[in-house]
């Protein structure tokens, strides 16, 4: 009887069920971007959907939607114009939910600088951390001003954005931040200017968007995942004080004023139904790259993106 009863007890000690484990894998080191992937963790909002989620900020920010691709991991977060150059080159990916609903990136220059407009880039240095997507992007903003790609120099900056800019390694870097850079730049002294690249010829797109292996991703699990980071940018949404805590305390290197700037300023371009996205959207940018000469053909809506809560 006492083994009956200590074997009662183990078995009311145990979970209802094992968590599902899922590996994350972030674009870029961890910053405000991040907010409901962090804060949902913290909150215990994975847990809620019973799953076990690994965040992995990446070594090189190209890297995580191949590996996602190959297998490695259940998403990546990347970026809606990466995503569609990349099932061009044929991997295995689909959009399948959205972190940042707004564009971020921007061409950022010194404020008091010799580049008053982009056409002041002809025979200039531009920086860049991400090939492909930067490209397509850059082409069209300069091409607005009838300076192309063949004009400038470009220059693998890697993670050092706002630091090529100010050192004058660069003259300009395009995959810039407006939460972020324009803030580190303001903070040191060396204001910044962006050229908001939507206002520049560029459609409208998601910033960060999660992107799994059509063939192998689990709709279940990303259902969930996406359900918890809703939940985490409601509190987010409704608690920005709070989360700012919560979010901070999970580092040391969170706890500065770049990162407070940057957080604020985030807020308002999280995606308030991750799960939920605008199919016109996807076929603007799609038709974009097609009229920039970026893709050879035109792919529907649905081999871009799926809704997993409908599977």
């Amino acid at each position: 009887m006492k083994k009956l009863m200590t074997a009662i007890a183990l078995l009311a000690a145990a979970p209802a069920w094992a968590e599902d484990k899922m590996t994350v894998l972030l674009d870029w080191f961890i910053n405000p971007d991040h907010g409901p992937i962090i804060v949902a963790k913290e909150n215990g909002y994975f847990a809620e959907q019973g799953l076990e989620v690994e965040i992995v900020p990446p070594a090189d920010p190209s890297a995580p939607p191949r590996l996602v691709a190959a297998g490695q991991a259940d998403l990546a977060v990347s970026y809606q114009p990466q995503l569609h150059l990349q099932i061009h080159e044929g991997l295995p990916l689909k959009r399948v939910g959205t972190l940042v609903a707004t564009p971020l990136n921007c061409l950022l220059v010194m404020k008091d600088g010799p580049i008053k407009t982009p056409a002041d880039l002809k025979g200039k240095k531009i920086g860049f951390s991400v090939a492909g997507v930067e490209e397509a992007v850059l082409g069209a903003v300069l091409g607005k001003y009838d300076v192309s790609l063949s004009d400038v120099e470009l220059i693998n900056v890697n993670f050092s954005l706002g630091p090529s800019v100010m050192s004058g390694q660069v003259d300009a870097v395009i995959g810039a931040y407006r939460n972020f850079e324009l803030n580190q730049m303001d903070i040191e002294g060396r204001p910044g200017k962006c050229f908001y690249i939507e206002e520049e010829g560029v459609p409208s797109y998601d910033e960060l968007i999660y992107v799994a292996n059509p063939d192998t991703a689990d709709a279940d699990k990303i259902a969930r995942f996406l359900a918890a980071t809703e939940k985490a940018t409601q509190y987010i949404v409704n608690n920005p004080e709070k989360s700012w805590e919560i979010f901070s305390g999970t580092s040391p290197e969170l706890q500065d004023e770049l990162n407070a700037r940057a957080w604020t300023d985030t807020l308002t371009r999280f995606a308030l139904r991750p799960a939920g996205f605008d199919a016109g959207r996807y076929s603007r940018f799609e038709q974009f790259l097609f009229d920039s000469g970026m893709i050879d053909s035109v792919n529907p809506v649905s081999d871009i993106t799926i809704d997993v809560t409908a599977q």
